[in-house]
C-alpha cells in the first residue's frame, strides 16, 4: 500500500462528502437544478476517481512509473474536472466572471481522468 496515495484519496473522499452534503443541504436553496446537477457530477466524478485512487494503492507496492503516472492524472483530473465544475455551478452566486478560463478547464480535467485510467490498463497488463 502506498502511503502517498491512500492520503490523497481520503482527503478527497471526505472532501467529497462535505461537498456533498454542502450541495444537498446548503446550495440547494441558492442555485437552480441544472447547477445542482453540475455540481453533483462534480462530486459523482470525485468520488469514482477517490475509489480509483484507492485502487492505485493496491498497485504501489510495485514501484511501477505507469501508477504514479496514473496517480498525478486522477488527482489533477479531480482538481481540474470536479473542481471547475464546482466553479461554474456556483458563478450566479460568486459572481466571479472566469467562465471563460474555466470552459476549457474541465475537459482537460477529463482527459487527464482518461490517461490515469489508461495508465493504469497498462500497469494492470505489464504486472506479472
Amino acid at each position: 500500500m502506498n502511503k502517498r496515495i491512500i492520503l490523497t484519496a481520503s482527503f478527497f473522499g471526505a472532501v467529497a462528502v462535505l461537498l456533498g452534503a454542502f450541495g444537498a443541504h446548503g446550495l440547494k436553496a441558492l442555485i437552480d437544478g441544472p447547477s445542482l446537477e453540475i455540481w453533483q457530477k462534480g462530486v459523482d466524478y470525485q468520488f469514482y476517481h477517490t475509489f480509483a485512487l484507492l485502487y492505485l494503492s493496491t498497485f504501489a507496492r510495485y514501484r511501477n512509473k505507469l501508477i504514479n503516472i496514473a496517480y498525478f492524472c486522477f488527482t489533477f483530473g479531480i482538481i481540474l474536472f470536479s473542481g471547475s465544475l464546482y466553479l461554474l455551478a456556483t458563478r450566479s452566486i460568486t459572481h466571479l466572471g472566469f467562465t471563460e478560463f474555466i470552459g476549457p478547464v474541465t475537459p482537460i480535467g477529463g482527459l487527464l481522468f482518461v490517461l490515469g485510467w489508461i495508465m493504469l490498463f497498462f500497469a494492470a497488463f505489464k504486472d506479472k
